[in-house]
């Protein structure tokens, strides 16, 4: 079985087109999954759940998704999640809460946003000196308690930043990375960055053997126009949002 991995589009209709048709190049798969955080940025946040509603892909529900849906539209509301929740449809909205906060999506193979019992904790990372890096191995394993020992892997996404660890006598997880989002600036205490390090659109493949374990992994980084994700970002009057679209980081 061929599983296509896609997390944090975050609104970004462009990024998500060269990963589908990049996909399709590379002979599709047999499901694709959608890891959450769907449309929160100032880019085109209708016309990406537009297109996937299309899909009607399996997906579950990312923080964003949920604040979008639910958070009031105050000062108080993140600037791209008031974004998108202005740009949406009340039916689209209720759709985002809707979702599911996990699915196994195969025998032992379970997607979540950030961690199995919570949309908005890193699963796979901690923060040091303001930035995202590897969480230690007893964390980790902390986090993953709420599943089922029979669980073989793991999807997820949230940090952005793409991940393969192999957790010893238990699950593979496997982070593809963001779609639409190359780095964000999390000013939450502690205040953090992830950067990609590059403007490409990140997804993966991973491909079940005959015994549903695992077998293989692909992190695919795609090019697409970002200069035009950033002019949109700068015409919604988010330079940084530009400046991480151009580059995969925060700060030159």
């Amino acid at each position: 079985m061929r599983i296509a991995v896609l997390a944090d589009i975050h609104g970004n209709v462009l990024a998500l087109n060269a990963v589908l048709d990049d996909l399709e190049r590379r002979g599709g798969a047999d499901l694709t999954v959608n890891l959450g955080d769907c449309v929160s940025g100032p880019l085109w946040p209708r016309e990406t759940m537009e297109r996937l509603q299309a899909l009607k892909l399996p997906t579950v529900r990312g923080n964003h998704d949920r604040r979008v849906a639910q958070d009031p539209a105050d000062e108080t509301m993140w600037p791209s999640d008031r974004y998108a929740k202005e740009r949406l449809t009340s039916a689209q909205r209720q759709a985002l809460l809707d979702l599911p906060l996990r699915l196994e999506i195969a025998p032992g193979v379970v997607a979540f946003h950030a961690r199995p019992d919570h949309d908005e904790k890193y699963l796979a990372d901690a923060i040091v000196d303001g930035q995202l890096v590897r969480a230690p191995l007893d964390a980790i394993r902390r986090r993953l308690k709420p599943l089922d020992p029979a669980c073989r892997l793991v999807l997820c996404g949230h940090s952005h930043r793409s991940e393969l660890i192999c957790i010893p006598d238990g699950p593979v997880i496997f982070n593809p990375g963001s779609v639409g989002c190359p780095a964000y600036d999390d000013d939450t205490p502690p205040a953090h960055v992830s950067e990609q390090g590059s403007p490409h659109a990140r997804y993966g493949i991973v491909e079940l053997g005959a015994d549903g374990r695992p077998r293989r992994f692909e992190s695919i980084a795609v090019d697409y126009d970002h200069e035009a994700a950033a002019k949109q970002a700068e015409q919604a009057g988010r330079p940084e949002w530009a400046q991480a679209l151009r580059t995969g980081f925060i700060k030159d």
